[in-house]
């Protein structure tokens, strides 16, 4: 059985932001797209959590890492990363589902649609985002 492995931690064991997340951070701000909350815990149970979130209106980002594999430094070769093995891949879906089935909006971004063209993918999220605030004090049904 393969092991899980586990996003890095600091000494409170609260995650490291990767590059990538910091990267996305820093082109949302200059898109002017809304707060997010950092490392969500949607299942607590389960220890799931969204990169980001915004939890008024439910909207959940993903930011996948490793998408087109990573260099095993080992042999020098090219194999799946986390999310584009079989097993990743397949508990994402299951984790992606469970947002879904709890009201969540689940958007997931690679690498590559950050670093060339991010505005294309990210303002739609915040249009959505904007949308949902928009359709009342309430908040989204």
């Amino acid at each position: 059985m393969a092991r899980r492995r586990r996003q890095p931690v600091d000494a409170n064991g609260d995650p490291i932001e990767s590059e990538l997340e910091r990267d996305f951070e820093t082109r949302w701000r200059q898109l002017g797209g809304p707060e997010l909350v950092k490392q969500y815990y949607f299942d607590p149970v389960r220890n799931w959590r969204f990169d980001f979130a915004h939890i008024y209106a439910r909207i959940a980002i993903e930011i996948d890492g490793g998408t087109w594999g990573v260099i095993n430094p080992n042999t020098g070769k090219r194999v799946p990363g986390g999310h584009t093995s079989g097993v990743g891949y397949r508990n994402g879906c299951i984790k992606g589902n469970a947002a879904q089935l709890r009201g969540w909006f689940v958007f997931r971004l690679t690498s590559d649609m950050l670093r060339d063209d991010p505005a294309q993918h990210l303002q739609p999220i915040i249009d959505k985002i904007n949308d949902l605030m928009d359709e009342g004090e309430d908040g989204p049904a």
